[in-house]
C-alpha cells in the first residue's frame, strides 16, 4: 500500500478485539455495527439450517475480511466463531460507503477478495456436489495448505490446523466416520496426515492431482 492508502486505512480503523477460542464474532441473521480483519488465529464461518444441521462455509486464515455480507446487505447469512484466540482489526461498518468513496484502489482490493470468495464458494459447490469422497478430502487439504504456504505458516512440509474433523466433515457434507476413513487413506498413501491440530502434507502436486485441481498456486491477496 502507499502510504496515502496506509492512512485511510488507519481512518477506517477504529481498534482491535481479542477474542477466546469457540467466542461468537458474527451471527446468523446479525446486523453487526462493525466488520474485521483476522490479524492473528483461525476461525469458521458456518450456517445453522432449522433442523439444527450445520454447513461450514469456510475456514478463516489470516488476512481474511469478515462481515462485508452484513456491511452490505444488512444482515448476516451466516455465523462465524473463533476456532484459536484470535486478533481482529475492528471497522466501522456506517464508514463503508465513505470508504468505497473516497479510496477506490482500497474500495478494488475489498471488492476483489469479494469475488474471490465467491470463486472459492463456487468451487466448494462443484466439490460437495461432483467429487468423489477422496477427492474432496485432498481438495480441501490442498487448498488450506496453499493458503498457508502463502501466509508463512508452513515450515518442513507442515503447519497448523487446529479444526476438528466434524469440522471439515460439515464443510464437504460427508459424514465424521467417513471424512476419517478417507483421511485415513490419505495417510495410508502417505500423501497427508491431519493430527493433533497440525496437517503434513508430503506430496502437494499429487494430492492436487487426486483433488482434480490444475492450478497449485495462490495469487497475492491485498489485506485490509
Amino acid at each position: 500500500m502507499s502510504q496515502d492508502e496506509v492512512n485511510a486505512m488507519q481512518r477506517f480503523k477504529v481498534g482491535e478485539l481479542i477474542v477466546d477460542a469457540g467466542a461468537p464474532i458474527l451471527m446468523q441473521g446479525s446486523n453487526s455495527p462493525q466488520l474485521f480483519t483476522a490479524l492473528h488465529g483461525m476461525g469458521l464461518r458456518y450456517k445453522f439450517l432449522e433442523n439444527g444441521k450445520r454447513q461450514v462455509v469456510n475456514f478463516i486464515l489470516p488476512g481474511d475480511f469478515i462481515g462485508l455480507q452484513a456491511g452490505v446487505m444488512g444482515e448476516m447469512g451466516h455465523s462465524v466463531e473463533a476456532t484459536t484466540k484470535m486478533t481482529l482489526c475492528v471497522f466501522n461498518r456506517s464508514a463503508i460507503w465513505s470508504f468505497f468513496k473516497d479510496n477506490p484502489e482500497r474500495a478494488f482490493a475489498l471488492t476483489w477478495l469479494a469475488a474471490v470468495e465467491e470463486h472459492f464458494l463456487g468451487d466448494a459447490l462443484a466439490t460437495v456436489g461432483q467429487r468423489t469422497a477422496l477427492q474432496s478430502v485432498a481438495w480441501a487439504l490442498t487448498k488450506v495448505y496453499l493458503r498457508g504456504e502463502q501466509l508463512d505458516m508452513v515450515s518442513k512440509s507442515q503447519m497448523p490446523l487446529p479444526f476438528r474433523q466434524q469440522d471439515l466433515a460439515d464443510a464437504l457434507g460427508l459424514s465424521l466416520v467417513h471424512t476419517n476413513k478417507t483421511l485415513a487413506t490419505l495417510r495410508n498413501r502417505q500423501l497427508a496426515q491431519w493430527s493433533d491440530g497440525v496437517l503434513s502434507i508430503a506430496d502437494i502436486d499429487k494430492l492436487a492431482e487426486i483433488a482434480m485441481m490444475d492450478e497449485t498456486t495462490v495469487p497475492q491477496r491485498p489485506i485490509l
